[in-house]
């Protein structure tokens, strides 16, 4: 391959990007559903074929809320005859399947793993997203390590899927290979989001009201 045509093959994948302007980088993205939050993220939306890592503290803290309309997104995509799965990989709850209906999810495409031990949850969240076909799988992982992130921001590439992985809070401190990461905390003031890091674009803190409660 000629080296121009390599370097538009990463551009246009999201595997690098050029300084100066979010606006310049092509990445295919699935809209977040949420108009402020599209304007910061390049491309504007959540990174196909890539790790989104969500910080919390505690589970049930607005993560749902915040991925529920690019799931959405995913399954009108989708139709009886191509349509993929949306894993779930050990959801501390499960999930409230009348909810997701209304919320536009396809029932009959989710993949529901309850996997208990730390090794099983990545494992079955790597084969989930190397497989080709999850359109994005959604994995509780409190204790993963870069080591374990990596290999699945590698599977997500593979596979074409979206990597979201939701973690506890003190995990910021540690390095992450995944494409966005964001933490979600909140107070008697409501809830805040931060944008830690994405691909091209710049860190920010913003109140998250536009988070449906």
């Amino acid at each position: 391959m000629p080296m121009s045509d390599a370097l538009e093959y990463l551009i246009d994948h999201g595997k690098v990007w050029r300084g100066g302007s979010m606006a310049v980088t092509r990445v295919r993205v699935i809209p977040t559903g949420h108009a402020v939050l599209n304007q910061f993220l390049p491309g504007g939306g959540w990174p196909r074929a890539a790790l989104t890592e969500i910080l919390l503290d505690g589970p049930g803290n607005g993560e749902l809320q915040l991925v529920l309309p690019a799931l959405t997104q995913l399954c009108a995509e989708g139709s009886a005859d191509v349509n993929r799965w949306i894993g779930w990989v050990a959801p501390p709850y499960v999930p409230y399947a009348p909810a997701l209906s209304q919320a536009g999810i396809n029932l009959s495409r989710m993949l529901l793993v309850h996997a208990r031990k730390g090794l099983d949850v990545m494992w079955a969240a790597e084969q989930a997203l190397r497989c080709g076909t999850c359109s994005a799988v959604l994995v509780w992982a409190p204790k993963a390590n870069t080591k374990a992130l990596r290999r699945l921001q590698l599977a997500a590439e593979e596979g074409d899927s979206w990597g979201i992985v939701i973690r506890d809070a003190h995990a910021q401190r540690e390095s992450s290979p995944a494409a966005v990461r964001l933490r979600l905390s909140s107070d008697e003031q409501g809830r805040t989001l931060h944008l830690l890091k994405s691909r091209g674009g710049r860190p920010l803190r913003m109140a998250a009201d536009f988070l449906t409660p």
